[in-house]
């Protein structure tokens, strides 16, 4: 019998305004589980995108937590929070995925691990470990869905530029592979895809990616494109602009198939480096 089970990525453009994000991705979250989704996606920083540090310093509270914590016990669904600002001293944040389960319980979270810090261009440059601290754990959570267990690793955004990492959620039991993002336009023009197709082929995992899409505040642009793609590297679902949800059925049963007929990840082998001068 096939181990089959719908998921959701939610795209969202969220802004300043907590309360006004938390209604938006409430809105979004029930359409997918009227839809039948059993494990829905939001992605990074869904409950704001703002400018200033001390802003954001000013605005973290538990409130997104609780505020997922009941929705997820209300429909019963595992609902992954993409990632919140969380504040964890005076001056600093974690940016934090938080995976609830059916019954309410925040289940996992994970603290991203690789800090955006690029210059794109003299106008466009982020420094985010100024504002937030990096994580130093990897996370794969065990979860339960009807008669069926899956195993779910989570990543955030940028980290999905670092294939190593997510060989080692992957190599560990993983196989789901979350990476919700608030992707810039310009790389995500010319990488995004290649990045999660390569992540999911590389590794025999499907891939889940809710991304930010559009104008946030003047200056800061998000590229959308939120995906659901195969462990064979097929795009399942796409939500190329504006917001709302993608939902696309997945059978777990292609995970070990897939590792099974490429099992590339039982082939490392030791090696040295020979420098040539």
């Amino acid at each position: 019998m096939p181990n089959v089970m719908k998921v959701a990525c939610v795209q969202m453009t969220s802004g300043a305004d907590v309360d006004e994000n938390l209604k938006t991705a409430e809105k979004y979250i029930r359409e997918a589980h009227a839809a039948g989704a059993t494990l829905i996606t939001t992605p990074e920083m869904t409950e704001s995108i703002i400018r200033y540090t001390r802003d954001k310093l000013v605005s973290a509270s538990d409130k997104p937590e609780k505020h997922f914590s009941a929705l997820a016990k209300e429909l019963g669904i595992w609902l992954l929070a993409g990632s919140f600002a969380v504040k964890i001293e005076d001056d600093k944040l974690a940016n934090r995925s938080m995976l609830f389960a059916p019954n309410g319980k925040r289940h996992a979270y994970y603290d991203k691990i690789h800090m955006f810090d690029v210059t794109l261009s003299r106008k466009e440059f982020y420094r985010e470990s100024n504002e937030y601290e990096a994580g130093n754990r990897a996370v794969i959570a065990d979860c339960r869905n009807g008669d069926s267990d899956f195993k779910l690793g989570l990543g955030i955004c940028y980290d999905i530029r670092f294939p190593h990492f997510w060989r080692d959620l992957a190599k560990s039991g993983a196989q789901i592979l979350t990476a919700p993002a608030a992707f810039t336009v310009p790389t995500g023009k010319a990488h995004w895809e290649v990045l999660l197709r390569a992540r999911a082929i590389e590794t025999g995992s499907f891939v889940i990616a809710a991304a930010q899409y559009g104008e946030h505040f003047t200056g800061r642009h998000t590229y959308g494109h939120s995906m659901i793609i195969s462990p064979w590297g097929e795009i399942l679902a796409e939500k190329e602009s504006g917001t709302g949800i993608i939902t696309a059925d997945i059978d777990l049963d292609e995970v070990e198939k897939a590792r099974q007929a490429i099992p590339a990840l039982t082939h490392d082998r030791e090696y040295t480096f020979d420098k040539i001068t």
